[in-house]
């Protein structure tokens, strides 16, 4: 009997990650159908896509936490049309991007961003839009000074307290255990979530389906629990600070009903930096930037200066 249990945790024990490796793997099989290009980043290859002229302002979009550059499939050629250089890419972990290990902090994130544009020999001014935890990426980015930027936009912005629910955040701050709490809990949790805004209007055809299919690739559950820890946990008062004092104009869009991202933090980012712009989308939760895509676009358009 002693033996039975003994080789009942042990299953228990191996069996999450014993379904992680089974995982398809994000390989050249996986990208075969992927649009756009490929950059040779050195913590791996970095998805990527150009929308628009080559002679328009460079705007870089950062997606969030689980939901890759698609996210992006109505906003970037919208802002394309308008004459704007646009670039969108997979964050490590994402999409169809690698799966490096290891910690996921702002300063992954910013090497990664870094990278693929030294690659596309990006040397003018940037403006910046990130959604979600995109935009504590595009926050911490923004705030060190690496490339001259004209202006930062945040949607649905992560980074003024942590993120997640109390389920999620018990497992992210479970001593010894969190990495096997998280690929037992965390998919059922995502499709939860992800049931919930089945119904939810998109500008983007078939989002409820690609958010479901990344669950089902080696490396995702993993690399969405690192940012969790290393991105999701702290306050970006800091890097808040340090983008006000460059002086660079940013606009924050949030949505009124959002759960994830809810609309208080717009008062403590008001207290971070008073100089920021805000605009409250009515209606909108945490998808805003492709449930209510016209709103947010109107406000972006009004605050990029014109394509050069």
């Amino acid at each position: 009997m002693a033996w039975a249990l003994v080789a009942l945790l042990c299953l228990a024990a191996v069996a999450p990650f014993a379904a992680e490796a089974m995982r398809k793997p994000m390989d050249r099989t996986a990208r075969r159908n992927a649009p756009g290009h490929f950059a040779p980043l050195p913590r791996g290859e970095t998805h990527f896509q150009w929308y628009g002229s080559e002679n328009g302002s460079v705007v870089v979009c950062i997606h969030g936490l689980t939901t890759p550059s698609f996210v992006w499939n109505s906003i970037a050629p919208a802002l394309a049309a308008k004459g704007y250089h646009v670039l969108t890419y997979d964050l490590y972990g994402r999409g169809y991007s690698d799966r490096p290990r290891g910690p996921q902090d702002p300063a992954f994130f910013a090497s990664q961003l870094d990278a693929l544009l030294d690659d596309q020999k990006i040397t003018g001014p940037i403006s910046l839009i990130g959604y979600s935890m995109g935009g504590a990426i595009a926050t911490a980015y923004a705030s060190e000074g690496m490339r001259s930027l004209d202006e930062v936009v945040l949607l649905a912005p992560a980074g003024m307290k942590a993120v997640g629910v109390e389920t999620l955040q018990r497992i992210v701050h479970t001593p010894f255990l969190s990495r096997w709490m998280m690929l037992i809990r965390y998919p059922a949790l995502l499709r939860r979530g992800l049931r919930a805004e089945a119904d939810q209007p998109s500008s983007v055809p078939g989002i409820n389906a690609l958010q479901h299919a990344e669950l089902s690739f080696r490396g995702f559950v993993p690399a969405v629990h690192e940012s969790l820890r290393g991105m999701l946990t702290d306050s970006f008062e800091t890097y808040h600070a340090k983008l006000r004092d460059t002086g660079t104009p940013v606009l924050a869009i949030w949505g009124e009903t959002d759960d994830v991202i809810p609309l208080s933090a717009k008062d403590r980012l008001s207290a971070w930096n008073p100089e920021v712009t805000h605009q409250v989308v009515k209606g909108a939760g945490h998808g805003v930037t492709y449930s209510h895509t016209d709103a947010v676009l109107a406000h972006i358009f009004r605050f990029l200066k014109p394509a050069r």
